[in-house]
């Protein structure tokens, strides 16, 4: 296999991103969250993946004919943002008005996110919360809280998405990633564990999101406080 085959390869694996946007929509439709969320957890297996290959094999240089950057983006909004934004609108968790503000502000202000030119940092980090609400929105589905702590958490975050914090990449934020790796990789495993008890309000797999999750969230902004040691 040649290295341009290979190059091509790394796309099609992350074009594999949209067919499982959708069938995680068709699952949403349907109310099957713990389908929905199974999908949604293997795009977001496949996005933490596609990226190391895309610099192994320089996609840039070896198929250059798609946009590795722009395909990503797309099937971000989608499985980030688009298809747990209807989620939670549907499934009572927001009820009311509270459903259409949710489904709005997060809609409206992850495509301002996406195409700003400002969301990375030096460091490879993200500039404001990167719309990750497919984390967030399993969390809620998994703990159920209250909708006024539901509500509160999604407009902080929209807001957060334009201050200047800084929120890791699990796997080109060098800071830090011998632990902030197998966080992500934790968290992953806790999704899928509690979307396949379908929520089961016992389930351990719970506790692993809040602890992962909570890292996650805010390992970036601790970063931002402790100064970093440099060499002497």
């Amino acid at each position: 296999m040649t290295l341009k085959s290979k190059a091509l390869a790394v796309h099609l694996l992350t074009a594999t991103g949209a067919v499982f946007a959708m069938l995680a929509m068709l699952a949403a439709v349907d109310e099957q969250w713990n389908m929905m969320f199974l999908w949604l957890v293997v795009a977001f297996f496949v996005d933490g993946i596609d990226g190391p290959l895309a610099r192994r094999y320089d996609v840039k240089t070896n198929a250059p004919i798609f946009d590795g950057v722009l395909l990503d983006l797309i099937i971000d909004y989608l499985t980030y943002v688009f298809v747990p934004a209807y989620a939670l609108f549907k499934s009572g968790l927001l009820p009311g008005w509270t459903g259409w503000f949710a489904i709005i502000i997060i809609t409206f202000t992850s495509a301002m996110y996406f195409a700003d030119t400002r969301m990375k940092t030096k460091d490879n980090s993200f500039s404001g919360f990167p719309g990750c609400w497919n984390m967030l929105v399993l969390v809620i589905f998994a703990l159920a809280p209250n909708f006024w702590v539901s509500l509160f958490l999604v407009a902080s975050l929209a807001v957060a998405m334009f201050l200047p914090l800084k929120f890791v990449h699990p796997v080109r934020t060098e800071r830090w990633r011998g632990v902030t790796l197998p966080m992500a990789l934790a968290w992953t495993f806790f999704a899928g564990w509690a979307a396949w008890v379908d929520f089961h309000p016992e389930s351990l797999a719970h506790w692993g999101l809040v602890i992962t999750s909570v890292y996650l969230l805010l390992v970036g902004v601790v970063q931002q406080i402790v100064p970093e040691k440099t060499a002497a």
